[in-house]
Formats: C-alpha cells, sequence, structure tokens
C-alpha cells in the first residue's frame, strides 16, 4: 500500500516544473497572438481595407496604399519574425532559469 501511495504522489519540484511550463506556454500564446494580430494590421487592414485613405498621403513619390500593399508587408512580416525570434528567445531563458532555479533549490 505504501509504494501504491508513493508512485501516486509527485515531488514537489515537478509541480513548479508543471506550473512553469504552464505559465510558458500561456506566455508563448499570447506573443502569438499579439504578433500575428500586428501581421494581420499590416497584411490586411492597411494593404487591402486602408488603401484608399493610405492613398491620400505619399511616401517616395507613390500613393502610401501602394507602397503599403507592395513593400510594406513584406517588411512588416521580417520585423514580426525578428520580433518573434528576440521575445521568445528572452522567454526561453527566464523559463529555463527559473525551472533550473527551481530544481537547483531542491537538490541542495
Amino acid at each position: 500500500m505504501t509504494l501504491a501511495l508513493f508512485m501516486k504522489t509527485k515531488p514537489p519540484h515537478l509541480d513548479r516544473v508543471a506550473i512553469a511550463k504552464a505559465q510558458y506556454w500561456r506566455a508563448n500564446i499570447r506573443v502569438v497572438l499579439t504578433l500575428m494580430g500586428l501581421w494581420f494590421l499590416f497584411g490586411c487592414v492597411l494593404s487591402i481595407f486602408a488603401v484608399d485613405a493610405l492613398n491620400t498621403f505619399k511616401l517616395g513619390g507613390f500613393p502610401l496604399g501602394f507602397w503599403m500593399a507592395q513593400q510594406g508587408t513584406t517588411i512588416a512580416f521580417i520585423v514580426i519574425v525578428f520580433c518573434y525570434v528576440f521575445i521568445m528567445k528572452r522567454l526561453d531563458e527566464g523559463y529555463a532559469r527559473s525551472v533550473c532555479n527551481d530544481e537547483g533549490a531542491q537538490d541542495s
């Protein structure tokens, strides 16, 4: 009976790791949804739906709506990809550090 009870209980540090994983996943989803919202803003709203309003402004001699549809969305997408890499690297390092610190505290 004692062995069965022991096998069903998790060590406390595993619970902290599971909590950290859940927090990491929530933060990851938040970052992805935010960046996809920006991508939708540049890719659809500004380059398709707001073209007429943007065409009243000029950028380099071309209407801004045309420029946004041709070059702006590509540049915005590349910037969003680099932002994702930068943000996720910081997120990965932060959560890896917190999990390692939790496990290190348990070993001491």
